[in-house]
């Protein structure tokens, strides 16, 4: 038997109930590059509760996706570590397609959703795995994991992957915190929590 689903913390608002820095903030979402047929789901469902908050938050979010120097299947697996990490639901129901989709192996996927090291991953993948690990288990990298990622994505894109592990851990957070599941009919991809 399936266990029950925690309710959000927040209302999920409905378009016609938005107000000006609402809309203003939903215009954000849609005229970037996540496209106007963007639904109102994960972070941003919360975010629009504090939309000045969430306009800065979406811009970075938008920069991090779709705009470094990080190619799109080591940002995803990156995504990928860090929704395992804070077994953040939503983010691993949005971004698990996007990751296989972009070139990371099933296999490696199912690894990461187990919670286990992704030995099947390639190398430049469990570069990233050991960075992510090391950043978020120590709060520091070491030099020598360090060397590994700048000298596989240089300079620049080690700043922006250091970013965008921030950017997608604040996303996390939010959605644990506000209880911001995939649609119901999704299985969740960890086990819940009780009494949380």
């Amino acid at each position: 038997m399936p266990a029950t689903r925690p309710a959000p913390r927040l209302a999920v608002l409905a378009e016609t109930e938005l107000d000006e820095a609402q809309r203003e903030f939903v215009r954000a979402l849609r005229t970037g590059p996540r496209g106007p047929a963007l639904e109102l789901r994960g972070p941003f469902a919360a975010w629009i509760h504090a939309p000045r908050f969430g306009l800065l938050a979406q811009a970075l979010g938008a920069h991090c996706r779709y705009h470094t120097g990080i190619p799109p299947r080591l940002s995803e697996f990156a995504i990928l570590c860090t929704a395992r990490f804070w077994r953040a639901q939503y983010e691993w129901h949005a971004h698990a397609a996007i990751a296989e989709r972009a070139g990371v192996k099933p296999k490696t996927i199912a690894e990461l959703r187990a919670g286990r090291e992704p030995k099947s991953a390639a190398k430049d993948e469990r570069a990233i795995y050991a960075f992510v690990r090391e950043l978020y288990r120590t709060r520091r990298v070491s030099d020598r994991v360090f060397k590994r990622v700048r000298d596989l994505l240089g300079e620049t894109a080690t700043v922006e992957l250091t970013g965008l592990l921030g950017y997608y851990a604040m996303v996390a957070m939010t959605l644990n915190v506000f209880r911001m599941l995939p649609p119901q009919d999704a299985p969740l991809a960890f086990a819940e929590p009780s009494g949380r």
